[in-house]
């Protein structure tokens, strides 16, 4: 009875031994998508419009109707579409039809942020609003000097709208579009 409680335990150790010696199965770490965006580089855009700023020289212009342009980013897949109109005593229409377009995506966004700019000396006033979550448009703005001039500007990506997948280009063409607005001058 001895021998045979013996075995049993012997086999019992022998088999945890053989078992225990695999290794451990662990799932993958998940993985990033590591994206670099070379340093902006800016230049004056001057053209024919009551306005000049600075773009980023790695963007691609191109003039549209009316003093409109488009700002296109290929490898982001990104484009910033600003539009001019001329204030002819409709500041308040301008104004609610900028912040109207804006909070048309308060449905899908997780937040939205505003950030006033203001700049007296170069008589450029406006508003800068951060979209955060899944919105078609993560950053817009509108400049203006409040008596002859408006623009608009927002930010769209050929994608489908996933702010965790597209942060990394929202935020790299989030810094062109304030220099954008920081550097304005109207002519």
């Amino acid at each position: 009875m001895l021998k045979k409680t013996t075995v049993y335990l012997l086999l019992f150790f022998a088999s945890l031994l053989i078992l225990s010696c695999k290794d451990n199965v662990l799932p993958k770490p998940g993985s990033y998508l590591r994206l670099d965006y070379p340093e902006a580089q800016y230049a004056t855009f001057e053209n024919t419009c009551p306005f000049d700023f600075e773009i980023n020289s790695k963007a691609i212009i191109k003039a549209e109707k009316d003093c409109g342009f488009s700002i296109s980013y290929p490898k982001m897949k990104a484009t910033i579409y600003l539009t001019y109109k001329p204030i002819n005593g409709n500041i308040n229409n301008l104004l609610r039809d900028a912040q109207k377009l804006t909070y048309e995506h308060v449905i899908k966004a997780d937040d939205i942020s505003e950030q006033p700019y203001l700049n007296p000396d170069k008589k450029v006033y406006g508003m800068f609003y951060q979209v955060n979550g899944n919105a078609a448009t993560n950053s817009q703005f509108y400049v203006t000097d409040s008596t002859k001039h408006f623009i608009t500007g927002s930010v769209y990506f050929y994608a489908k709208p996933n702010f965790d997948s597209i942060m990394p280009a929202a935020s790299y063409i989030k810094n062109d579009m304030q220099r954008l607005m920081e550097t304005l001058k109207w002519k």
